[in-house]
């Protein structure tokens, strides 16, 4: 059975996973929103500008009242460096997918890993019973975090995500299901 608890307040070893705000904008946009480096992987392009990031944290902000609203940010000593999320949920097959970015500066130290690992103990404890997650072809390294985090691989899907320019992209998918870790 489904318990949706919203974005509550995660902590890991090394991370603070929790709500975002408005007054996170500056730490988000320097540190990885107008970042082409980590847009390039995505559906979104740099934000350009802080009023883009200010936005974005305005929707997020006022969504957060919604119990099956998850989205956290992730903060390391102090600093905002990146966001995951769950959303696509679907509470008749107890699903959902999982999305995340990080700023290049904290690329390949395991932080992604410990984010989502906490996030994937997090759902399953919420009573979700299947995570998926997706990523571009051209970005191996986010299928390692998956492989990392318990998420199986199971196949190509062609052509589903769109970058910012109107272009669509081939992903692999990844998945975990409770049965695998309990």
């Amino acid at each position: 059975m489904m318990i949706h608890r919203g974005t509550q307040a995660i902590y890991t070893e090394r991370l603070v996973l929790r709500q975002l705000t408005v007054s996170d904008a500056e730490d988000m946009f320097r540190n990885w929103g107008n970042d082409e480096r980590v847009s390039r992987y995505m559906s979104w392009e740099p934000h350009g500008n802080i009023s883009v990031t200010r936005a974005l944290l305005d929707s997020w902000q006022a969504s957060y009242r919604n119990k099956a609203y998850y989205q956290w940010g992730i903060e390391m000593d102090g600093e905002l460096i990146g966001s995951i999320s769950a959303h696509n949920v679907n509470d008749m097959i107890r699903s959902c997918e999982v999305g995340y970015a990080i700023g290049y500066d904290w690329w390949n130290q395991g932080i992604m890993t410990e984010a989502l690992t906490a996030l994937i103990q997090f759902l399953f404890e919420t009573g979700f019973n299947r995570i998926a997650a997706i990523h571009r072809l051209e970005n191996p390294a986010s299928g390692r975090v998956m492989e990392k985090c318990g998420m199986q691989y199971e196949g190509v899907i062609r052509q589903i995500i769109p970058d910012g320019k109107g272009h669509f992209y081939d992903v692999k998918q990844y998945a975990i299901i409770a049965s695998d870790v309990l």
